[in-house]
């Protein structure tokens, strides 16, 4: 397992991280699997040396967090061998202040997001949105004090538009604040609209970037049907398109008919080179600027399997011109949920 840089950080990740969202609690989505059914993909991730791993508080409302935490000590029990990061926004429950980017909502989230994890820090601590309501000043000074406590070591930031991310990255330098070190944002051959602003400011102010849903949630798998985006996918089976047939985020992202010629654009060089298409997809996403580890999600591993066989795939500048010539621009979206 080749290792890189997390951004302009010494700490040294795996070229990919396992991202937790998909372990959790069937009550929370009924795609999610619980801890039995995540033990060997997470047993396999860290055997073929992926360090990184990415989960939030939302997920399964918490229990993602107590399953990630678990696992990894059963697998890897040296913590000085795991990159763990989390996430603070979104809300934990009915309570007004048990959400957003406050100092309140974060100093309690962090002790919490910590016991269910069951670490003394966590590694990377990211902010999942952009909180409208809460003064940055507030939120960057908060913090801050997160990381002066030893309950993280990094800081991170999720989806919002450049000029949000630029305000805040301003305010920190600006007050000698520890700074955001990475940017997840939404990327993909998909949805490329973060090559416009995002990723050039990352680039400019050596952000690392940890794009989220790399393979457009599956559909980069290229076993959609163009023009039926619930159709059950070629090959596949009813139990491994739950998610499929459910996730309606996912329909309002993707499936634009300029969408489905990418797609066919990655089967017809998966099919030259003798690859899945989703190693094309991944592939793709591993050669651009600034990505320093895309986010995985695997519910069987042979998914995991396929984005580790990624890593050792090459693009030539060719394909990557084909991959790139259809793409059609977006509405800006993966900014909330």
């Amino acid at each position: 397992m080749p290792i890189v840089n997390l951004g302009q950080t010494g700490v040294r990740v795996s070229p990919l991280c396992l991202g937790m969202m998909t372990y959790g609690s069937k009550k929370w989505r009924e795609w999610v699997l619980e801890e039995a059914e995540a033990r060997p993909i997470v047993q396999r991730a860290v055997e073929a040396g992926i360090n990184f791993f990415d989960t939030a508080d939302i997920y399964s409302l918490g229990e993602s967090e107590g399953i990630t935490g678990k696992l990894l000590r059963e697998f890897q029990p040296r913590r000085d061998e795991l990159v763990i990061a989390t996430k603070v926004f979104n809300p934990m429950s009915d309570c007004p202040n048990d959400r957003g980017l406050s100092r309140k909502h974060i100093m309690a989230s962090i002790d919490a997001s910590l016991k269910r994890l069951g670490v003394e820090y966590v590694d990377l601590y990211q902010i999942h949105r952009f909180d409208k309501n809460t003064p940055i000043e507030e939120t960057c000074e908060a913090l801050h004090d997160v990381v002066k406590a030893g309950k993280a070591l990094y800081l991170g930031a999720s989806s919002m538009y450049a000029w949000q991310f630029q305000k805040m990255l301003g305010f920190q330098a600006t007050n000698g604040l520890a700074r955001f070190v990475t940017m997840q944002n939404h990327y993909n051959l998909v949805y490329r609209e973060e090559e416009r602003e995002m990723i050039p400011l990352c680039l400019d102010q050596k952000i690392g970037c940890i794009p989220w849903s790399p393979l457009a949630r599956g559909f980069l798998a290229g076993t959609r049907k163009r023009g039926d985006e619930k159709a059950l996918p070629e090959g596949a089976s009813e139990a491994a398109t739950v998610r499929a047939r459910s996730d309606d985020y996912a329909h309002k992202l993707y499936y634009r008919d300029s969408d489905f010629t990418v797609v066919e654009r990655v089967v017809a060089i998966a099919a030259l080179r003798k690859v899945k298409p989703a190693q094309v997809a991944l592939a793709w996403v591993l050669s651009r600027p600034g990505v320093s580890a895309p986010i995985i999600g695997a519910s069987k591993l042979y998914q995991l399997e396929d984005a580790l066989a990624a890593l050792a795939l090459k693009l030539t500048p060719e394909e990557i011109e084909q991959l790139d010539e259809p793409y059609e621009p977006h509405p800006v979206l993966g900014h909330s949920y």
